[in-house]
């Protein structure tokens, strides 16, 4: 029997049980959905970061206390805070650090007339926008004599704009933080949420000056941040970086710092393996989800085997072979399979696509799964449709047609 009666012949005999059929490929369809649904987001959760990452600054290094075998995100674990000479001494000393700033910040109740809001106000430098390469769209950046006069302005975020000056312009007027009068002379470009889910436009900057004589009573800080002269550079600057300011704290050689220079790659690099870790669970399930699809098509199979034996012990007594009716059952498990994948390559993109949409992450085609899956699943046919073939090819022909 040539190949296209053989697929003729099957696809009559599925679509004799057009319900059945469409239940048996359900396991199919949901586990291919899944591995390219879990595969695609997965794309785009790291993309996202990736992009998060880039906006927080190209060439950025973030200097903070504590040992650096502390998780990152940790408290200081009782290490000095930095001072300005600190900053003069990495100024001097780094060569290859071309913008320098402190940074210390704590959030605020913020009154406007009537209106108030707790937003994040820190203190800095008028580098610190430089090197998180975030631009002012209305008004100015602060500047160096703001910070040489203590002046009382500040830079706002989209969100303090939107909650305390609903409605009119935020430029040139005045907002009370913690009893401290400061003019907006800036509004920041909007950044939206971070990669940790926090609103980075609901933030306050004034310079450190003012924040350290009048808000915070201390010129200690937390945080310092700086940007290497370039990509290729980062890695000498941090060197340098942390050369002074062991020198600065007075740490033997052999001690560990009590300080920790990060940058936004070690921030991607924990963050991409989280993510791949949690993609790589959710395709095991996924792959859970195939197998019990190629159980189904087996399972229907064999009922298909024993219901059509008078069927079968006719076909091989007017001469089919056994090689027939090999061939047939298997093609009827593959045709199942692979339209099961076919539809499930559509149904995950499709989700795959709304759930991007939904949770505000870039949908990405995973180009190289799609095809991957779709094989997958046409081996889920042919491996779970040897048994039932090889049970329906060996009838014997006499036994099967006394069959009822």
């Amino acid at each position: 029997m040539n190949a296209r009666a053989t697929i003729s012949l099957a696809l009559s005999a599925l679509l004799r049980n057009r319900m059945r059929s469409a239940l048996t490929m359900l396991g199919v369809v949901i586990g291919v959905a899944a591995v390219l649904m879990m595969e695609s987001l997965g794309q785009g959760a790291t993309a996202y970061i990736g992009a998060t990452i880039s906006g927080m600054g190209s060439n950025m290094l973030m200097v903070v206390p504590g040992a650096p075998s502390q998780r990152m995100g940790g408290g200081s674990g009782g290490a000095a805070l930095f001072s300005l000479h600190d900053l003069d001494a990495i100024r001097r000393g780094a060569r290859d650090v071309a913008l320098l700033s402190p940074a210390s910040q704590r959030p605020l109740r913020t009154v406007v007339g009537g209106l108030n809001r707790s937003t994040v106000v820190t203190g800095v430098w008028p580098d610190y926008l430089d090197i998180r390469a975030w631009s002012v769209v209305k008004g100015r950046a602060l500047t160096d004599d703001d910070e040489r006069q203590a002046a009382q302005v500040c830079v706002i975020g989209h969100t303090v704009e939107e909650a305390l000056f609903p409605g009119r312009a935020a430029l040139n007027g005045e907002l009370r933080i913690h009893d401290v009068t400061c003019r907006v002379v800036g509004v920041l470009e909007t950044k939206g949420a971070s990669a940790f889910g926090m609103d980075q436009d609901d933030v306050i900057f004034m310079p450190f000056s003012t924040w350290s004589r009048r808000i915070a009573g201390t010129d200690r800080f937390g945080l310092v941040m700086a940007a290497a002269r370039s990509q290729d550079r980062i890695d000498d600057a941090r060197a340098q970086m942390t050369s002074v300011l062991r020198q600065r704290r007075r740490i033997l050689e052999g001690d560990e710092d009590d300080f920790a220079v990060r940058d936004p790659r070690e921030v991607q690099a924990v963050l991409d393996q989280v993510t791949g870790i949690l993609t790589t669970f959710l395709l095991g399930v996924a792959g859970i989800s195939l197998l019990v699809g190629g159980i189904g098509i087996m399972n229907i199979m064999l009922v298909s085997v024993t219901e059509r034996t008078r069927e079968i012990g006719v076909r091989l007594a007017v001469g089919a072979r056994s090689s027939d009716i090999l061939s047939q059952f298997i093609v009827e498990a593959v045709v199942l399979s692979a339209v099961g994948g076919l539809i499930g390559i559509g149904v995950g993109l499709g989700a795959a696509f709304g759930l991007a949409r939904l949770i505000n992450v870039p949908f990405i085609v995973p180009t190289a799964a799609v095809p991957i899956a779709f094989g997958v699943s046409l081996l889920v046919g042919v491996v779970f449709g040897v048994f039932p073939a090889r049970k329906a090819a060996r009838l014997n022909p006499l036994a099967a047609l006394r069959f009822e």
